[in-house]
């Protein structure tokens, strides 16, 4: 395929399908935690809304995280397929880690996810609402312990080296609460709050501009702008410390996103590049512009700090630049848009006028996808930003590879895009359709007025249970 290797191959493959997936477990970590949100409002206050809101974002929540489920599958398999040689090296400690993903996350979310989106008439209030937080804690379970694995290849800690090779687990605690865990942690599930709240914030804008302005679109616009002002600013401050722990344990990845080439000299002061063209060939940037010290000061908080440049390793030892530095610039970018639409939604609110300027609907339509698009640049951030790495510092991605050749690698490629292409366009399809209908009072029926017993219910007519005796008030 275009002449390029085993190697580009493989980490073309993982990008495609990572990239793919990673959207639809963000979606179902946010939108849980936004459904146990509203059935608990629902409960606590009684208005009917929440309920209304709840059954419907609860059917787009179910699409959701079937294809989050699916696109996940591919994944693992390509550690054996494409990756021997690092799942052998790294399988002691990389393996009982997402083993336990399965025996916490998934066993939650597939105990609790049939109770959650069939049981509400069946189980009672209190038991319908303890499974929707089951698998809301289902999804930040999964997140915590991808993360782990994740931020252990970033930052590998608590292993030993065997006598073959292996990375063997020496410290579980160390392993588990590597030096960058917590920061990947929380500046994840803070991006799956975002990418939802905009996503449900730009449907409700939708539904505004169409005239569509019923009491449960209101309540969509008004909590996901309070979600964007509240969460906006603690993700930008979680950013920031996730690029200071990461500029001591990666600096070669944070002169890529800086794009810095030289170290200056002490006392001189970091520049930072808002913009530049980076020319790895001729190691520098062209068309640069810089603003001095502003560098120093937000990476050292010092006025004169400075932080090694790219020349300071040698070429096969620094990330790829411009896909870096760009995904950077995205993704700071749109953080910060999200901040001044989550103020500009607090300023219309006291002027009385967030459901009536349009202006804004339409700036809340255009940041729809702002979320998932943030999300998907930090990402190319993080993993473009360990190269030549599996194993940061460990194991090389030259030496992580199976023994496949090209041709094996390009036919696989090719079969995953034709089959993404067919299976999430019309995933995707069926998700646009089903949020651009409005939610209706009384969705899915009137919400249920008592716990229901499951004892001696009585059958009806033609095998049916009796509505007289499934339910008492």
């Amino acid at each position: 395929m275009l002449g390029l290797d085993a190697a580009h191959l493989a980490r073309m493959q993982f990008a495609f399908t990572v990239g793919f997936h990673i959207v639809f477990p963000a979606f179902s970590i946010g939108l849980a935690s936004y459904l146990m949100v509203l059935e608990g409002l629902w409960l606590r206050t009684g208005r009917a809304v929440y309920h209304d809101l709840f059954r419907y974002w609860l059917k787009i929540f179910a699409v959701g995280f079937a294809m989050g489920v699916v696109s996940g599958v591919p994944m693992s398999y390509q550690f054996g397929t494409n990756w021997g040689a690092f799942a052998d090296r790294s399988g002691p400690v990389v393996g009982p880690l997402m083993g336990y993903e399965v025996l916490t996350a998934f066993f939650l979310e597939a105990g609790f996810l049939g109770i959650m989106l069939f049981g509400e008439r069946r189980v009672g209030r209190t038991a319908h609402f303890l499974a929707t937080v089951m698998v809301a804690g289902g999804t930040l379970f999964s997140a915590f312990w991808i993360l782990v694995v994740n931020s252990w290849m970033q930052t590998p800690a608590g292993y030993s080296l065997g006598a073959n090779g292996q990375y063997l687990p020496a410290d579980w605690w160390a392993v588990i609460f590597n030096p960058s865990f917590p920061y990947r942690f929380v500046h994840m599930v803070l991006a799956a709050y975002l990418s939802v709240a905009f996503l449900v914030g730009g449907v409700g804008a939708y539904h505004l501009l169409r005239e569509r302005g019923g009491e449960a679109v209101r309540t969509m616009v008004a909590m996901a702008l309070w979600m964007a002002l509240l969460a906006t600013p603690l993700q930008i401050l979680a950013g920031d410390m996730h690029g200071l722990n990461t500029l001591e344990y990666q600096p070669a990845k944070v002169a890529a996103m800086e794009g810095d080439w030289e170290t200056p000299p002490e006392g001189a002061g970091e520049a930072l590049v808002l913009f530049g063209l980076p020319d790895e060939t001729a190691a520098r940037n062209r068309a640069e512009i810089a603003i001095p010290h502003l560098g120093s000061l937000i990476l050292t908080h010092s006025w004169s700090g400075t932080i090694k440049g790219l020349k300071a390793w040698a070429a096969a030892d620094r990330p790829p630049v411009a896909p870096v530095f760009f995904a950077f610039r995205i993704m700071v970018g749109l953080g910060f848009l999200m901040l001044a639409l989550g103020l500009a939604g607090l300023w219309l609110r006291w002027r009385g006028r967030l459901f009536d300027c349009r202006a804004m609907h339409w700036a809340m339509l255009a940041m729809t996808p702002a979320g998932f698009l943030a999300l998907l640049s930090g990402w190319t951030v993080t993993e473009v930003g360990r190269q030549p790495y599996t194993v940061y510092g460990l194991l090389r991605t030259a030496d992580s590879l199976s023994p496949v050749g090209a041709p094996g690698v390009a036919a696989s490629l090719a079969g995953f895009v034709v089959v993404y292409a067919i299976v999430y366009a019309a995933g995707i399809t069926i998700l646009l359709r089903m949020m651009g209908r409005p939610p209706l009072p009384g969705e899915s029926g009137p919400p249920p007025t008592a716990p229901t017993r499951t004892a001696g219910l009585a059958p009806g007519p033609a095998g049916q249970l009796d509505p007289a005796t499934e339910a008492a008030p």
